[in-house]
């Protein structure tokens, strides 16, 4: 026997469903978004929700949930960051224009939006500091790969290119990635589209036509691969927007004015996120001082990729200059700003067609804000970036006067309610509203009447969406009302109260109803007026986003650089490196926290010597030391003073960082494995103007394989690349290159023995370190006595056989394995001459008394 055809809903929902293809469907019904099947399972797990069952099809049980209406957005969150993707299902008419059509028609539904990672807008979804980039990507005829990429809650649009798709997913910190079907080297978790999508000839006239032909010829001149990363990203948006484009402003093209940083080296210095993975603990939690949403993600982009042209580091450096050197003004400025709303993701939802009166309200508020703003930054002698910014921070006088006319003060997030258009704005909706108050004046009188008249003094008036309004009193009163010639008619019975109709009321309330419903009609047209106005301004109100953000960033960096004490850096065109007292930023705000001083170190590297050969013990602040210089430099060539007392810096194309040890074993790679993997991407992709620090090669293999390897790479940099370079070592026998290789200094972290414990300096010093300290080390970390002192036995042992034969091994055949319980007991018996020793006190003995001790000691070492 054949299924029975399914019901009309569930033929609506099944359509649908097959649209919204691998996403989880919203289906709205009345007040609740709801999910069948296997999205009901899915979504039931993620949210931790209840899975029932409603009917049948197919023969068994349908499973479904489902969240309200009014706070989807919370389970939207939690849903998106599970790594689910979800296409919103909207009733597209009412009840009532739905019987307009005849018989019992279904309501009509359809997908109005597919809400992904890297779509979101609204304030709920997203982290107001973070921004949230969807990237897409194409191949490029002769290798590389370009990649287009927004940020949808602003509008702000890159096109870039690179080396590999793993260093731009990195920068931008991706969202969500789109790249085309059959895409070698593609994530396995990229969202696959047609080819034909990215096609860069057939989508040109699309793209001329949103952009212009400007913003697409610098496109273009870098070649068809970011054309063709633009379009795919446009259909994609189309395509999940359901039609609607958000606003997008015209496309950046980035090049070789940004640095290029890879995967390991953003991960090695925790540019944007700690080695846990969070904000905390990076350098931009140490550095953020910005007081604005806009101004965080502006100055988390900047990190994430500084400048190589020196004129524009130049140019954030002086105006970070003119906030350090006036602290009041400074404040004057920070203050304005963290009064301010978010405009640039405000303009974003209205774009997006998800605005709100609010959305209108803080636009209005911010670009009023902005003017203020600028009357207090006088152009007069400003840097050059100020002078530029100034002008965008006003402009919008005639927009801000129409929405302060037409809003209240403080407009609802929710249009449906209304009330978000003032007074006196719209003479006809004024008269609506008089009317519907007059009306509800009469039904408080109304309700006064009906309480003397039927003597129950607890009747109410009362509203909801069912009966609407209505009569309402306590079951034992009830009674009263029901006579015949009461004039009220029964409606329904509760278990507490009694409702009823009266014609009077019934009068009343549609003149309510009817005016409350043409003032909503009338405040709705006005809302759609008022986004038509803030849409033709688009582009002017984003560039005065963009302002308010740089001033900040600029503003907040000026008051970290007086709080810690940072300095202006000199940048220079020529390779060198000259920092005296330089620290490292995050470090020194987790040892001062802890009550302690951090130490600061000089660094100079210069074409004389520019390889530096740094040894030392661990845990001496070597690891540190490497990484303070290249987040110094990553700083001045972002536009920020830096954590030094000066600095003199040639700007650098690239930065390499080959520090720390781990894995990568889901991709099958040991730590040496990944170790030799960045290594070789850095002797690969390193330039004469690029900087390089690298900590211990070679250390995770065998002695011979490693020294090798570290001795090989050591000649590499300094011989072939001549790039700026600190390499910190364990393996003394480099030193050695000190003498033949061009450009090589040795350097150590001092640290010193006292009384038996290490104490570690962190200085460093010049020369190479005497030893390593490695057994110091261990019984500082707490490695037990026994092993301490077996190390020191097979230490010696080691060090014998390297003197008698210049072999390491050779020592290992005074070391069976019954010595190290002998040592041990050894260690733990009673020594007698030890024991007499220890009580003789050399500063009291008479010299008789001495000769004698020398005889009692003598005889007991013969026992």
């Amino acid at each position: 026997m054949a299924d029975p055809a399914p019901t009309p809903m569930m033929a609506q929902y099944l359509a649908l469903k097959a649209e919204a293809a691998d996403a989880l469907l919203f289906f709205r019904m009345g007040d609740f978004f709801e999910l069948f099947f296997d999205d009901a399972r899915a979504a039931a797990a993620a949210l931790d929700i209840a899975l029932t069952h409603r009917g049948e099809h197919g023969g068994a049980p349908v499973p479904m949930c489902g969240v309200p209406v009014h706070s989807a957005d919370s389970y939207l969150a939690r849903l998106i960051r599970a790594g689910f993707r979800v296409a919103v299902a909207e009733q597209t008419e009412s009840p009532a224009e739905a019987k307009k059509r005849g018989g019992k028609t279904l309501v009509g539904r359809a997908i109005v939006r597919v809400v992904t990672a890297g779509t979101l807008t609204e304030d709920a979804l997203l982290d107001s500091r973070s921004a949230n980039w969807l990237l897409a990507a194409a191949s490029g005829p002769r290798g590389g790969v370009a990649v287009a990429a927004v940020d949808i809650s602003t509008g702000r649009l890159e096109v870039g290119a690179g080396d590999t798709l793993d260093g731009l997913v990195a920068r931008y910190g991706a969202a969500e990635l789109i790249v085309p079907d059959g895409m070698a080297g593609a994530p396995a978790d990229a969202v696959l589209r047609p080819r034909a999508t990215f096609a860069a000839k057939a989508a040109r006239p699309r793209l001329g036509a949103l952009f212009g032909e400007g913003p697409l010829d610098g496109i273009a001149n870098s070649g068809d691969a970011g054309l063709a990363a633009l379009a795919g990203l446009v259909d994609y948006l189309d395509h999940v927007g359901r039609g609607r484009l958000p606003f997008l402003q015209p496309p950046v093209p980035v090049g070789t004015e940004r640095m290029t940083i890879d995967p390991a080296t953003r991960d090695s210095l925790e540019i944007c996120r700690s080695a846990q993975g969070s904000r905390s603990g990076s350098l931009l939690d140490a550095v953020d001082r910005t007081v604005t949403g806009a101004g965080a993600r502006l100055l988390a982009a900047d990190l994430a990729a500084p400048l190589t042209v020196r004129a524009d580091a130049e140019a954030r450096l002086a105006l970070v200059a003119r906030f350090a050197a006036d602290g009041p003004d400074r404040q004057s400025v920070r203050t304005a700003l963290r009064a301010l709303p978010d405009i640039g993701r405000a303009l974003g939802r209205v774009a997006a067609g998800r605005g709100s009166p609010r959305d209108l309200g803080h636009l209005r508020d911010g670009l009023i804000g902005a003017r203020r703003l600028a009357a207090l930054l006088p152009a007069d002698g400003t840097p050059p970036l100020l002078v530029e910014l100034l002008p965008r921070l006003d402009g919008h006088a005639a927009l801000t006067d129409h929405l302060s006319r037409a809003l209240v003060p403080e407009p609802p997030g929710d249009a449906a309610a209304g009330g978000f258009i003032a007074q006196g704005y719209d003479a006809a909706l004024d008269a609506l509203r008089a009317s519907g108050g007059e009306g509800r004046r009469a039904i408080a009188a109304l309700e006064a009447r009906y309480r003397a008249d039927t003597g129950v003094a607890a009747l109410k008036i009362r509203h909801n969406n069912v009966l609407g309004y209505h009569v309402e009193v306590p079951a034992r009163a009830a009674d009263r009302l029901m006579a015949a010639d009461s004039g009220f008619t029964h409606r329904q019975t509760m278990a507490g109260a009694v409702r009823f109709n009266a014609p009077e009321l019934h009068e009343q309330a549609s003149r309510v109803l009817q005016a409350g419903a043409h003032a909503q009609v009338a405040e709705a047209a006005h809302l759609e007026e008022l986004f038509g106005l803030v849409l033709d301004r688009a582009r002017a109100i984003a560039a005065t986003a963009d302002a308010l953000a740089r001033i900040d960033v600029s503003a907040g960096l000026a008051e970290q650089a007086a709080v810690a004490g940072w300095c202006r850096p000199e940048l220079v065109d020529h390779p060198c490196l000259e920092i005296e007292g330089g620290r490292h930023p995050v470090v020194e705000a987790a040892v001062t926290a802890a009550g302690g001083r951090f130490v600061g170190n000089d660094c100079r590297l210069s074409p004389d010597s520019r390889l530096w050969l740094v040894t030392g013990p661990n845990m001496g602040g070597k690891s540190t030391f490497l990484r303070q210089n290249a987040i110094i430099l990553l700083l001045a060539q972002a536009g920020s003073f830096v954590p030094a007392t000066r600095a003199t810096l040639g700007l650098a194309d690239r930065i390499f960082s080959r520090v720390g040890a781990s894995d990568n074993l889901a991709r099958g790679r040991s730590t040496f494995m990944v170790e030799m993997v960045e290594t070789a991407a850095i002797l690969a992709g390193a330039t004469d103007r690029s900087f390089v620090i690298l900590d211990e090669v070679g250390r995770g293999t065998s002695t011979y394989d490693g020294l090798a390897i570290a001795w090989a790479v050591v000649e590499a940099i300094g011989e072939r690349l001549r790039c700026r370079c600190l390499f910190a070592t364990h393996y003394h026998e480099l030193t050695r290159l000190a003498g033949t290789l061009d450009g090589l200094s040795l350097h150590h972290v001092r640290a010193r023995e006292w009384k038996g414990d290490l104490v570690l300096l962190h200085e460093l010093a010049p020369g190479a370190a005497d030893r390593s300290y490695g057994l110091a080390v261990a019984k500082l970390a707490g490695l037990p006595p026994p092993v301490v002192q077996r190390a020191k036995t097979v230490l010696g042992a080691l060090e014998a056989g390297r003197a008698r034969t210049g072999g390491v091994a050779a020592g290992l055949d005074d070391l069976p394995l019954f010595a190290a319980a002998a040592a041990q007991e050894a260690a733990a018996a009673p020594d007698p001459l030890k024991e007499a020793l220890a009580a003789i006190d050399p500063d009291t003995l008479t010299p008789r008394e001495a000769l004698e001790a020398l005889y009692r000691l003598k005889a007991a070492a013969a026992d």
